[in-house]
């Protein structure tokens, strides 16, 4: 069984590896994300932060080990929220439903001032890379919902036997 503080540096871990994929997409890949992408990439940031900084501190003793489990309850929260609006975004790209007005549907352009508003937007309902018919936001989902619950679970567990 693993302890909480193991639990949130390995949350916090994936959510890490998660993050590093997103930008090598991003910059190796030229695959320029969108806005409901960084939306994604927000908590996935925070539960790096705080699952691998928390999760050390609580390892290295700075922290008491009480705060471990709240700690690892926060970093499945927010893993599951990057989840959460990765189905946002996924359906949102199968058009199941709509998404937001400033990256869907047809692009804008805006004409005079000396800013290029007429660069072309990354929009939010046309995905930009699919792998057996899911896209990134279809897998950020299916891996954040995943280890969130098996994060979730693991602490139950680990709840009943202390």
């Amino acid at each position: 069984m693993m302890r909480p503080s193991h639990l949130a540096l390995a949350l916090g871990s994936v959510s890490l590896v998660l993050i590093l994929g997103a930008l090598g997409f991003q910059y190796l890949a030229g695959i320029p994300p969108c806005e409901m992408c960084h939306w994604q990439r927000w908590p996935h940031i925070a539960a790096a932060v705080i699952g691998l900084g928390g999760g050390l501190f609580v390892q290295s003793g700075l922290v008491g080990s009480a705060f471990a489990r709240p700690l690892a309850w926060v970093v499945v929260l927010l893993i599951t929220v990057a989840g959460a609006l990765g189905v946002y975004h996924a359906g949102v790209e199968w058009h199941w439903w709509l998404g937001p007005q400033e990256c869907t549907g047809s692009a804008f352009h805006f004409h005079g001032g000396k800013l290029d508003l007429n660069a072309p937007v990354v929009q939010c309902d046309i995905a930009a890379w699919r792998l057996f018919g899911l896209s990134l936001a279809g897998y950020n989902a299916l891996i954040s919902v995943t280890v969130a619950a098996i994060g979730a679970v693991s602490l139950v567990r680990a709840g009943k036997k202390s």
